[in-house]
């Protein structure tokens, strides 16, 4: 008599396991069979006459369909990591532009605070530049007022000069004779 119960000799521990549950049903199977201690391999019906040949295509079976199960995991993760990467490279993006736009903001704020500054503090150069022009103005002025008052009497005397000779010997000449 044999019976079914979830390794066999010839099998490696965890290879395939015939009855997994606690009731004995071979739940993974084409047609669910219940295999219970007392079940003789005669009474499994179409299977009855290899039953090593029902444990090999359960096995099989099985183990198809964990195959495909871990392949549709793996295609599963591979689809949420390339989310992950286009979502990281977004932010990035993202990120990059808007650290770009403060930027910008920070720069023309600098900028209108310079202007400003130099508005007010170059104001206080062209005050100065119009009192020293107001200064010149008036010492020009002085001058004009000065050359117009004596020009005349400075021309007489600069003719007069010119006119009036008065020959003198020179102090190098005088001591030598």
């Amino acid at each position: 008599m044999a019976v079914f119960r979830g390794r066999t000799p010839d099998r490696p521990r965890g290879s395939c396991v015939a009855s997994g549950r606690s009731d004995g049903e071979l739940s993974q199977a084409p047609h669910p069979i219940k295999i219970s201690p007392s079940t003789q391999v005669a009474s499994l019906p179409a299977y009855s006459d290899n039953p090593e040949a029902l444990l090999e295509r359960w096995c099989s079976a099985q183990n198809s369909a964990g195959i495909q199960t871990l392949l549709d995991a793996e295609r599963e993760a591979q689809k949420i990591v390339q989310q992950a990467r286009e979502y990281r490279t977004k932010r990035i993006r993202d990120a990059k532009a808007e650290a770009q736009k403060e930027i910008e903001e920070y720069r023309k704020q600098k900028e209108d605070e310079f202007k400003k500054f130099e508005a007010e503090h170059s104001s206080g150069y062209k005050k100065a530049e119009e009192d020293a022009n107001k200064e010149a103005e008036v010492k020009l002025q002085e001058i004009k007022d000065a050359g117009s008052e004596k020009g005349s009497k400075v021309v007489e005397d600069l003719i007069h000069a010119l006119i009036d000779v008065k020959p003198e010997a020179s102090e190098k000449i005088v001591v030598k004779a």
